[in-house]
């Protein structure tokens, strides 16, 4: 018990996606677990889940719409059946998710980025056992990806994230019931907004942050990255005054049992969820911009794409974003793209003046 108590939060959000793989995957066929035990030291905890969520509505599927499914049930399924499925079953699997109902009697709908997610943990899923040789094909690998479109990458422009802290601290165009909470969060949210739009840190590095991990003396703060690794970012003056504002009241604050280390706190005390901020960041940037819907992963974006403007370094914004792969930064030159389109609509003129 004293060992669970020891926990930092990104290590109980790995001990909760445990108890819930292993929940997941008692609905699931039993050689199954082979997978997930084989993929330990390449797959994290949540993308595990992911792949078994994917999983189970595949199997779900074929035991409704496949005859050599429908003699077992969905946990005696035997590891052969996977050659038994062609890919035309899969073909028709990737249409069926276009729309069904799930366990809950839900409609769900995938367009084709929820399909390729799915068939692309097919894809490893199939991968594992052909290339253990323990099955004798392979047809997940023969059915060709969902072509996917490009989407514009959505950001605030430097004149509305100018609006949005403005708002944030005077707490214009809320409800009445939003200004009651408003009086007591606005540090609070003032600092969040600008952590997130000044460092470019995703929300879970940011809801993980404890009092330790600060270091206001040099400007800089630790954070647990995407595959667990720590990283260390630093911060402006604009960050530092308000996460010092926010500092200043956080200690005259009780935490209650088992959040005491954390730096942002709920209004019930108890460390701020990922959640909760996205539901705060939504609040204040819809009375900013109707036309955008603005995220906490948009305000990662945002900084990115003003990082790369003011260096034009797409190495140093992968490394400040914490981005393994420097081609997953790239995206972030979509805004000097409409920059050079806004450039070219004033250069033509239709008329002399």
């Amino acid at each position: 018990m004293a060992y669970k108590n020891n926990l930092n939060y990104h290590d109980k959000v790995n001990k909760e996606n445990i108890e819930k793989l292993r929940e997941l995957l008692d609905s699931l066929p039993a050689f199954c677990k082979m997978f997930f035990r084989g993929t330990n030291d390449t797959i994290s905890s949540r993308t595990k889940i992911a792949y078994a969520y994917d999983l189970r509505v595949f199997f779900e599927y074929m035991m409704k719409n496949n005859s050599l499914c429908q003699k077992y049930s969905i946990k005696e399924l035997p590891m052969t059946i996977l050659d038994d499925i062609k890919r035309e079953d899969i073909e028709e699997y990737l249409e069926y998710l276009s729309l069904y109902r799930n366990s809950e009697d839900e409609e769900v709908f995938n367009e084709e980025r929820g399909k390729s997610r799915k068939l692309a943990s097919l894809r490893s899923f199939y991968n594992f056992y052909f290339k253990n040789e323990l099955i004798e094909t392979n047809p997940a690998s023969l059915v060709p990806m969902p072509k996917l479109h490009e989407k514009e990458i959505i950001r605030l422009e430097p004149d509305e994230v100018v609006e949005l802290l403005d708002q944030v601290e005077a707490g214009t165009n809320l409800t009445k019931k939003q200004l009651n909470y408003h009086s007591k969060t606005v540090i609070r949210d003032t600092a969040i907004l600008t952590l997130l739009l000044g460092t470019g840190i995703r929300v879970s590095e940011c809801v993980g942050l404890d009092i330790n991990d600060i270091d206001f003396n040099n400007n800089r703060l630790k954070v647990r990255r995407k595959g667990g690794y720590e990283d260390v970012v630093y911060f402006g003056d604009e960050v530092y005054d308000a996460l010092m504002q926010y500092k200043e009241e956080r200690l005259h604050v009780i935490p209650l049992e088992g959040h005491e280390d954390a730096f942002f706190l709920s209004l019930q005390n108890r460390r701020i969820t990922v959640r909760s901020v996205e539901i705060l960041v939504k609040k204040y940037a819809s009375n900013v911009t109707g036309v955008k819907k603005i995220t906490p992963h948009k305000l990662r974006s945002t900084f990115g794409t003003n990082l790369y403007q003011e260096t034009g370094d797409i190495y140093l914004v992968a490394d400040v974003l914490g981005h393994k792969d420097v081609n997953t930064t790239r995206k972030h030159y979509a805004a000097m793209k409409d920059e050079h389109k806004r450039k070219a609509a004033k250069a033509v003129r239709l008329r002399e003046e």
